[in-house]
């Protein structure tokens, strides 16, 4: 504590008069400056203080202060702690410096918030939409609060931005944005000279649902119902962070035992999530073998868990304050008979693949990726640790019972697919390890409580580390108690951007190995 108020106090005394206030909460201390200054801070508080992008979020505010309000979050890991930089941006001159071409991860964000908010970063190397395909027949701006929804926003000519090749010996090559598979549309488009492949972009964006702006307006009861359709796979994480963000906004503690059990869910997640993670990345080489024992106990897991709560997918089980069901000693028997039998199926899997010369030889070097790249582009999850970078918010940010808990972070230096495969596995028997510690160690007590009503335009965060990565939910509630701003940043949302940087060098036979190695959603952006 006293290591994190000295630097809290360094921070604030080095901004001096450029602060024009500052106000602590729970795990964060926001500090509102002109945006004329953010340039400076914000790369004060990632270079010097070794402060790590977290989100941004773009606010209409004109209810609240006639302005709108952009919150760039930081975390200080090292003392566990959110440094927030919020600047105010007037509706007559709806611009704010870029900071995208000195800290490359925040490209996305600042795209996004010009086409959901209309608010322009002056200086951006890129100035291509990110959400919208096309040219808009007249300036929408969905997440403006005098936005009125008419249906399906219509766009005429979709404007296919990508790389123009002048050499005579390179071809592109376009994929998607429809696939041959039952997944979500994103369009990839290549430069090839032969077999390899000199670039890659990469277009997502084509389904988007507008969660964000559906949330508006709803109780948090309500709300739970969306958050858990985020993510099909990630059911839990999302609805995880998003309890976790009302319950610090309401200054609210849950009991012990729903937060083991809270726990327990999570790490269930992980496990259905890595098994098949595995076998999905042995389809991108055609290793079948690989594949189809990865899918037969990631279907066995799926099983557990309706048997548990009733969902294959673990919907329905988080509730604000705690969970829904608790778990009973038979239950507790099942799941520990079941991991038994896991931990030696999974072994002889991990066995055969990373003793297998073909299998070796496709992951090995495939897609590498340095710790200057993911560091540089903020990625999070899997992506980031087999590339040494070590970060993972359970143990650096622990929430839940993880705190509680003994386990190691698995972090790999190759950053290639054979990396990203060994970081599943091994996080895997981790994933094992853990829930067996939950079930010998679950306490007794109460599995929920209430949740008071929350201090308008009071904003707080909620985070979990799901099996793809780092999820950040980011709340705002009004006088009503209900939803006026919510942020999702997913882990895929900050992952999606290295797919691009991997994939160059390699030939274009290796792209679905590598896409695979990340195993990203594209819903979790979509929403």
């Amino acid at each position: 504590m006293d290591s994190k108020r000295r630097m809290i106090k360094k921070i604030v005394q080095q901004l001096g008069n450029r602060l024009i206030d500052a106000k602590e909460q729970a795990n964060e201390t926001v500090l509102h400056i002109d945006k004329k200054d953010l340039p400076e801070i914000c790369q004060y508080l990632y270079q010097e203080q070794g402060a790590r992008l977290f989100t941004m979020v773009g606010n209409d505010e004109r209810q609240i202060n006639t302005m709108f309000a952009l919150y760039y979050v930081f975390v200080v890991d090292e003392i566990r702690h959110f440094m927030t930089i919020k600047i105010f941006v007037e509706e007559n001159d709806p611009t704010f410096p870029s900071l995208a071409a000195h800290m490359p991860a925040f490209n996305w964000y600042e795209r996004e918030v010009n086409d959901l908010l209309g608010l322009r970063a002056i200086g951006h190397p890129n100035r291509i939409p990110l959400i919208f395909h096309g040219d808009q027949m007249e300036a929408v701006y969905p997440l403006r609060k005098d936005y009125i929804e008419t249906g399906m926003l219509h766009f005429e000519n979709e404007a296919l931005h990508f790389v123009e090749y002048t050499g005579a010996d390179v071809t592109e090559i376009p994929v998607g944005p429809i696939h041959a598979g039952i997944i979500e549309p994103g369009h990839f488009r290549f430069g090839a000279v032969g077999d390899t492949v000199l670039h890659l972009d990469a277009r997502l964006f084509y389904t988007h649902r507008g969660i964000e702006k559906e949330l508006e307006g709803k109780t948090l009861e309500q709300a739970m119902f969306l958050i858990e359709r985020i993510c099909c796979v990630c059911n839990v994480s999302h609805a995880v962070a998003f309890a976790q963000a009302v319950e610090t906004a309401a200054n609210v503690t849950i009991p012990r035992r729903a937060a083991y059990i809270r726990t327990l869910y999570m790490e269930l997640e992980r496990l259905y999530n890595h098994v098949g993670d595995v076998g999905n990345i042995c389809a991108g080489y055609g290793f079948a073998v690989g594949n189809s024992q990865g899918a037969r106990m990631r279907e066995l897991l799926l099983r557990l868990n309706e048997e548990l709560t009733g969902h294959r997918y673990l919907r329905g089980v988080i509730a604000l304050g705690g969970v829904r069901q608790d778990i009973r000693k038979d239950e507790i028997d099942r799941i520990t008979n079941h991991l038994n039998e896991l931990d030696t199926d999974f072994q002889d899997l991990a066995d055969i693949l990373l003793n297998h010369e073909i299998a070796v030889d496709r992951m090995e070097t495939t897609g590498r990726l340095s710790l200057k790249q993911v560091t540089e582009l903020e990625a999070v999850g899997v992506a980031a640790r087999a590339s040494g970078r070590d970060i993972d918010c359970r143990r650096d940010l622990p929430y839940a019972a993880y705190d509680q808990l003994n386990f190691a972070v698995i972090v790999q230096e190759e950053g290639d697919v054979l990396a990203r495969i060994k970081v599943r596995i091994l996080e895997v028997f981790n994933s094992i390890l853990l829930i067996r510690q939950i079930l010998q160690d679950l306490p007794e007590g109460d599995i929920v409580t209430d949740i008071p009503k929350i201090q308008p335009y009071k904003t707080s965060l909620g985070w979990t580390e799901s099996a793809r990565g780092e999820n950040c939910h980011w709340l705002m509630v009004d006088q009503d108690n209900k939803i006026y701003r919510y942020r999702i940043r997913s882990a895929a949302y900050s992952n999606w951007p290295v797919v691009a940087v991997a994939v160059p060098g390699n030939i274009v036979p290796d792209f679905p190995l590598i896409n695979k190695s990340f195993e990203l959603c594209y819903s979790c952006c979509d929403r």
